[in-house]
């Protein structure tokens, strides 16, 4: 990895994997940023389109931006490679069909610079997730250089896909308090058919059975920085956010799947988190995946998780009768954050 270049800002980098509708718009969002002190590092991850063609006509017509080619191995693998070419004072990881604001990058700097941060969370919405931000998406998270140096044995882990990007940030914010927000930062999501989060609904399998190796990364993690006693409780909310509610809950898993998963999920909380959390962070986690770890499978947790959703619905059915509005306001919103804390 190179040492950071004082008169390069930020070093936004971008992986590229067949995304020639989309990279034009992508680098012309980077180019138009107010702060003009940065550099784009484009990683064509083996593009067989006309991606790598659009990506080498930007580059000749701006020295500021850097090309990289690579034999297809994934997005984790490109983005890695970007960083070690990297020699911004502060890094941001862009996918490759997305937009951001033109002051996205200027307002984050300096926030980072105002609070001499190794993490800055953009966004307004990922910024309400504080104070128990446990991972953020790679768009999030505007990275101090030199923190990512002195953990150089942080990256994405190469062939893990979908939580690459949870992974790597959940480690990067264990490791940290310096930890600001910008919630000004506006980013540009583009949905499109093509899109991970639904290809992998679309290969759910092949999701499930990477699960397990997600758990040796964490371990692994946990144990060479002997973070399990301080830092369980962090550990514990990834497990609800990403196994649990993005996975089990949110994928369209059959009865096999959801048998195969319920107990991985549920022997790694019991070994690596329960005997390191007191009582008070225990209670601190949702209803619905403190009764998921106790279940005796995944049968017994989808009967509970079913009742539990009917009698939310019937709260909030018979809150229309309240006959004063503003204490029927006051009770929708209050029956709606017990949803959105117990149910998702």
């Amino acid at each position: 990895m190179k040492i950071a270049n004082s008169n390069i800002l930020i070093s936004v980098i971008i992986p590229v994997y067949n995304v020639e509708n989309f990279i034009e718009e992508t680098i012309e969002s980077v180019l138009l940023q107010s702060l003009k002190n940065i550099e784009i590092i484009l990683v064509d991850d083996g593009s067989i389109d006309k991606s790598l063609m659009i990506c080498e006509q930007f580059s000749q017509k701006d020295s500021r931006i850097k090309l990289l080619r690579q034999k297809n191995s994934g997005v984790s693998n490109a983005r890695n490679n970007g960083l070690e070419l990297a020699e911004g004072e502060y890094i941001f990881f862009m996918d490759s069909d997305d937009t951001i604001d033109s002051e996205f990058l200027k307002s984050s700097y300096e926030v980072a610079k105002t609070g001499n941060f190794d993490i800055v969370i953009i966004g307004e919405y990922c910024c309400s997730w504080l104070p128990n931000v446990t991972a953020l998406p790679t768009w999030a998270q505007l990275l101090k250089h030199d923190f990512l140096i002195k953990h150089s044995d942080v990256r994405f882990p190469a062939n893990i896909q979908p939580c690459e990007d949870g992974l790597f940030s959940h480690q990067l914010l264990a490791l940290t308090k310096r930890i600001g927000t910008n919630p000004a930062g506006v980013y540009h999501y583009r949905m499109h058919e093509n899109q991970n989060h639904k290809i992998n609904n679309d290969s759910v399998d092949k999701v499930l059975l990477k699960i397990p190796k997600w758990f040796e990364i964490l371990d692994d993690f946990y144990k060479r920085n002997n973070l399990y006693y301080s830092h369980s409780l962090h550990l514990a909310f990834f497990m609800e956010h990403e196994p649990f509610q993005l996975r089990y809950l949110s994928m369209p898993l059959n009865e096999e799947q959801k048998k195969y998963l319920h107990p991985i999920i549920k022997t790694f909380v019991l070994k690596n988190i329960l005997p390191f959390l007191i009582s008070a962070d225990e209670k601190k986690l949702s209803t619905s995946f403190t009764y998921f770890i106790n279940s005796k499978d995944s049968v017994q947790f989808d009967g509970f998780y079913r009742r539990l959703k009917l009698k939310y619905k019937i709260r909030l059915f018979l809150v229309r009768f309240i006959p004063v509005s503003k204490i029927r306001k006051k009770m929708r919103e209050q029956v709606r954050n017990e949803i959105k804390l117990n149910v998702f």
